[in-house]
């Protein structure tokens, strides 16, 4: 059994310890849904202010809902629609402060002021995306981009 708990200060090491903690439960599962339903529960249990932490997953053309800690979710965003969708066309990560003022934003959850997605990018391939959702406005930095980015890149091939 795992028991990892979320006691850094500061952002470096709140990430680091995550980072640590994804490893020690995905470098030797080679499933990538159980994968993804262990790092989204780290990234809720790790970090604060958060009302969604998950996934959305490569399928074909479009992204599909992947495992997640939340309310229920949009089930499928077309990749270029909304910050999901944006962050899957651009391959870049999106770091929006005001959600609302996010042209095309798709609300799954009224309560959601900030956003972060986070590209998961394998061989060159998109296989998914991190998605954070918090009700506060600007919740997320660049500290966080570089975070999960960090973690993106150490899970890709075992997620997708």
């Amino acid at each position: 059994m795992y028991d990892f708990a979320a006691t850094a200060a500061d952002k470096p090491t709140l990430y680091a310890d995550l980072l640590s903690a994804a490893d020690a439960l995905t470098a030797s599962e080679p499933d990538p849904v159980a994968n993804m339903a262990n790092i989204s529960a780290l990234l809720w249990q790790f970090l604060p202010d958060l009302n969604w932490a998950g996934f959305y997953r490569m399928v074909k053309d479009e992204l599909v809902l992947g495992p997640f800690q939340g309310k229920p979710a949009c089930i499928r965003i077309p990749v270029g629609r909304g910050v999901c969708g944006t962050a899957a066309a651009t391959r870049e990560t999106q770091l929006v402060a005001d959600v609302h003022a996010f042209p095309g934003h798709i609300a799954c959850d009224a309560a959601s002021a900030s956003e972060i997605v986070v590209p998961v990018l394998h061989e060159g391939r998109l296989v998914g995306v991190i998605d954070l959702d918090s009700p506060s406005p600007a919740r997320f930095d660049s500290e966080d981009a570089r975070g999960l980015e960090a973690l993106a890149a150490r899970i890709a091939g075992r997620i997708g």
